[in-house]
């Protein structure tokens, strides 16, 4: 069955926020970390909301009525692009649905919106390396290259 990417609706919260459990417990599986503390219920929430007021952008990518994968665009403003540009905060396809084209067309989508929306460039962060080789190298295939140091966070909440 061919997979459709289209941008998610308020109605899809409860799948993607799903989808995000599925990303962050492979994450932490694999690093070994309780790293995140979202639940799927508060994720929903979010979910629903940022689509509502329209600042966050979800394509979903699915097969048939059932979403088996998903990327987030957010935008950002910072001296150094020179003005607007676009991050994906989270990317995500079932492991049943890898190597099959999905990551590829959720990024090309991505791309196409960022085009639209006259980003100067898309970011991305990749999870913990080495254990995420494979997505780096993912990304690289995509055009993307590595552009400075790791990601750092410091908790306010």
């Amino acid at each position: 069955m061919p997979i459709l990417i289209r941008e998610a609706v308020p109605s899809d919260a409860r799948h993607i926020a799903e989808l995000v459990d599925a990303l962050l417990q492979e994450i932490m599986a694999v690093i070994g970390t309780h790293a995140f503390h979202a639940s799927v219920a508060d994720t929903e929430t979010c979910v629903r909301s940022w689509l509502i007021d329209g600042t966050y952008t979800i394509l979903l990518a699915c097969e048939g009525d059932a979403p088996c994968g998903f990327l987030t665009l957010a935008e950002c403003r910072a001296l150094y692009v020179g003005g607007v540009f676009g991050i994906i905060p989270e990317l995500y396809v079932r492991p049943d649905r890898r190597s099959q084209g999905v990551g590829r067309e959720l990024v090309a989508e991505a791309t196409r919106v960022a085009r639209s929306k006259h980003w100067a460039r898309l970011e991305v962060t990749t999870p913990p390396l080495p254990q995420f080789d494979r997505t780096l190298t993912f990304y690289e295939r995509q055009g993307f290259s590595v552009s400075g140091g790791r990601k750092m966070k410091v908790d306010i909440r």
